[in-house]
C-alpha cells in the first residue's frame, strides 16, 4: 500500500459473520484490518493459521485488540484510534434472554462506539443490525421493506436492544462528518456457524428433529454468510462514494437477504438431509408448544444461576420458528449496489460440505470393528444388539416382549415356561403344515424338512466347543490348585459373587436387567468407547494406587512392630 496506512475496525471480529468480513476486507486490500473482541488473545483455527488471516497478522496487515465495548476508555484507546471505518458487528448471543446483558452491549456499547467515532474523527460507521428489530413475534412479515416501524413490543430483549442501538446509529449520521448506515441480514448461514447447524444435528441425534412447529408453510429469507460480508463492503463503498451517492446511502437501514425466499422447514430439511439425517415430518401446532416453552423458560430462570444451560425451547424461539419472515432488498440494491454473490443452492452446498464431522455416517477414527462388536461376534447378534438394522432389532424386542407377557409375567416356573413355549411352537408348526400352498392368491412358504436338521459338521463343531470350554474350566481349576494366579482367583470370586447376586433376583427382574444390558449397554459402549475406556483406566489406576498405598502402610506398620 502506498502513502499513509489506512485502518478499518471490525468489532466482535471473532464472531461467525465477522470472521468472513475480516477475510474479505484483507483480500479487498484497501485497508489494514483491526480485529476487536473480548478474548485476551486471538486463537486461530488451523485453516485460519495457514490462511489469509494468519498471513495478514504475521505481515502486520491485520492486528488483534482485546477490548470490552462497555468500557468507553477501551473503545477510545484500543478500538477506534486511527481508524477510518468501523464495522460494528459485536453483539451477545441472541439465544440468551438477558435484558441487562443485551442492553449493556447493544445499546451502551454502541453508544460508546458512536461517541468514539465522533471524538476520533472516524469517517464511516456500518452497524450490523437485525430484521428482528421490526418483528413483534405475533404478526408474520412477507416481503417487508424498510418502511416497517419498530413494534411497540419486540419478540425478545435482543431484538428490542438491537432496535435501540440501530436508532442511535441512524441518529448519529452527520455528526461531525460521520456517515452511518445499518445492515439487517436475515438468518445468516454458512461455514463456520456454531449455532444453527450444530443445533440441528444435536436435535437430530437426540431424535428431536422429527417435528415441525406450526403448519410448516411459513416462508423465510436466509442469507449466505459471504453475502452478508459483501453487503457490509457495499455499504462502506457507498458511504465513501461521491456526495450524491453517499448522502443517499447514509442514515438508512437496509434489509439484506439471498433474495430467494423459501419455506423455513424446507431449508432445515435440506441441511438435515444433506448431512444424512431424516427430514422433519410430524407437525405440532405452535399453541401446543407455547405452554411447554413458558414452563421451560420459568425453570431456567430458577435454575439458571445454578448452572442450567440456556434452553433451545423458549417462547421467542417458538414464535421465530412458526412465523413467516421475508424481506425486500430493493433499497439495498438501489442505494448500496448490493446483489448476492453466492446463490442459496450454492451456499447450502458449501455449508453442508463444511461439516463432514457432523454427518450421520461420520465414524470416529477406529482401526477395525469396535470392541462391543468383537465381543458380540460381528454377526447377526451384533447387528441386532448394536442397532445396525433397526427393523431387525425391533422385531427381536417384540418377540422378547411377547415371550415375557406369555411365559414370565404369568408366574410360571422355568420348566413350565419352556414346555409352554415348545407347545406353542408345535401347534404353530402343525397348523402351518396343514395349510394349503396358496390362500387367496397369497403363497404360503412351507418350512423345509432340513430347517431343523443339524449337520454332522455343525454337531462336531458344537461338541468341540463344549469340550474346549470344559478343558478351559479344568485348566483354570488346576491353576487355582497351585495357588499362583491371584488374578484368576479374583476373577472367579467376582464371577461367582455376580452369579449369586443375579440369582437373588426374581425371573421378572433378571429378564428386564438382561434386556437393558443387551440392548442399551452395548450400543452406549460402542458410541462412547474411548470415554468409557479412559474412565475405566482411571478407576483402575486409582485402585492400583490405593492398593500400593495400603501395602506400603502395612509394610511400615510391620517394621514399626
Amino acid at each position: 500500500m502506498g502513502g499513509e496506512e489506512r485502518w478499518c475496525v471490525v468489532t466482535g471480529g471473532r464472531g461467525f459473520a465477522a470472521r468472513h468480513l475480516v477475510v474479505m476486507l484483507i483480500k479487498y486490500g484497501m485497508f489494514s484490518v483491526r480485529v476487536a473482541d473480548l478474548d485476551s488473545t486471538i486463537q486461530l483455527d488451523c485453516d485460519e493459521e495457514n490462511g489469509v488471516l494468519g498471513e495478514a497478522l504475521k505481515s502486520g496487515r491485520a492486528q488483534y485488540v482485546s477490548a470490552d465495548l462497555r468500557d468507553k476508555s477501551q473503545v477510545l484507546r484500543a478500538v477506534c484510534q486511527g481508524a477510518e471505518v468501523v464495522f460494528h458487528m459485536a453483539a451477545p448471543d441472541s439465544s440468551i434472554n438477558n435484558h441487562q446483558l443485551h442492553h449493556s452491549v447493544n445499546v451502551q456499547g454502541t453508544k460508546n462506539i458512536i461517541d468514539a467515532c465522533i471524538e476520533l474523527k472516524v469517517k464511516r460507521l456500518i452497524y450490523t443490525s437485525s430484521p428482528s428489530v421490526v418483528f413483534d413475534g405475533v404478526h408474520g412479515i412477507l416481503n417487508g421493506d424498510e418502511s416497517l416501524p419498530y413494534p411497540t413490543k419486540h419478540n425478545d430483549s435482543y431484538s428490542a436492544t438491537k432496535a435501540e442501538g440501530e436508532a442511535l446509529v441512524i441518529k448519529s449520521n452527520g455528526s461531525c462528518g460521520l456517515l452511518t448506515c445499518c445492515i439487517r441480514p436475515s438468518s445468516i448461514f454458512g461455514p463456520g456457524d456454531k449455532l444453527l447447524v450444530p443445533s440441528l444435528v444435536n436435535a437430530a441425534k437426540a431424535g428431536k428433529s422429527k417435528f415441525i412447529i406450526g403448519n410448516g408453510n411459513n416462508m423465510y429469507d436466509f442469507t449466505y454468510v459471504e453475502n452478508v460480508a459483501h453487503a457490509h463492503i457495499c455499504a462502506e463503498r457507498a458511504l465513501a462514494s461521491d456526495k450524491i451517492v453517499a448522502e443517499k446511502a447514509a442514515g438508512q437501514a437496509y434489509f439484506v437477504t439471498n433474495m430467494e425466499p423459501m419455506k423455513f422447514w424446507e431449508f432445515m430439511s435440506l441441511i438435515l438431509e444433506g448431512l444424512g439425517y431424516t427430514r422433519p415430518k410430524i407437525k405440532i401446532p405452535a399453541f401446543v408448544m407455547m405452554p411447554i416453552a413458558h414452563m421451560v423458560e420459568l425453570i431456567h430462570k430458577i435454575l439458571g444461576p445454578y448452572g442450567m444451560k440456556v434452553p433451545q425451547l423458549t417462547p421467542s424461539r417458538i414464535r421465530l420458528l412458526s412465523r413467516s419472515r421475508t424481506f425486500n432488498c430493493f433499497k439495498a440494491n438501489d442505494r448500496l449496489g448490493y446483489t448476492p454473490t453466492v446463490s442459496l443452492q450454492e451456499g447450502l452446498r458449501r455449508t453442508i460440505e463444511s461439516y463432514p464431522h457432523l454427518r450421520a455416517d461420520f465414524q470416529t477414527e477406529r482401526d477395525g470393528p469396535s470392541k462391543a462388536e468383537l465381543f458380540l461376534g460381528s454377526g447377526k447378534v451384533a447387528e441386532t444388539l448394536l442397532w445396525r438394522k433397526k427393523k431387525q432389532t425391533l422385531i427381536v424386542m417384540l418377540i422378547l416382549a411377547a415371550f415375557y407377557f406369555n411365559f414370565i409375567a404369568t408366574g410360571y416356573t422355568v420348566i413350565t415356561a419352556v414346555s409352554g413355549l415348545l407347545l406353542a411352537a408345535s401347534v404353530f408348526l402343525f397348523i402351518h403344515g396343514k395349510l394349503p400352498q396358496k390362500i387367496l392368491r397369497y403363497k404360503i412358504e412351507k418350512v423345509p424338512e432340513m430347517k431343523f436338521h443339524v449337520s454332522e459338521a455343525t454337531s462336531h463343531q458344537v461338541a468341540l466347543s463344549v469340550v474346549s470350554g470344559w478343558n478351559s474350566v479344568i485348566s483354570d481349576f488346576n491353576s487355582l490348585c497351585k495357588g499362583n494366579d491371584s488374578i484368576l482367583f479374583l476373577k472367579v470370586v467376582l464371577s461367582l459373587l455376580l452369579l449369586g447376586i443375579i440369582g437373588a433376583f426374581s425371573l421378572h427382574n433378571t429378564f428386564f436387567i438382561g434386556l437393558f444390558f443387551a440392548f442399551i449397554v452395548f450400543v452406549v459402549y460402542e458410541k462412547k468407547e474411548k470415554e468409557i475406556d479412559k474412565l475405566v483406566l482411571k478407576l483402575l489406576s486409582l485402585g492400583c494406587k490405593s492398593k500400593s498405598n495400603a501395602i506400603g502402610d502395612l509394610s511400615y506398620s510391620k517394621k514399626q512392630q
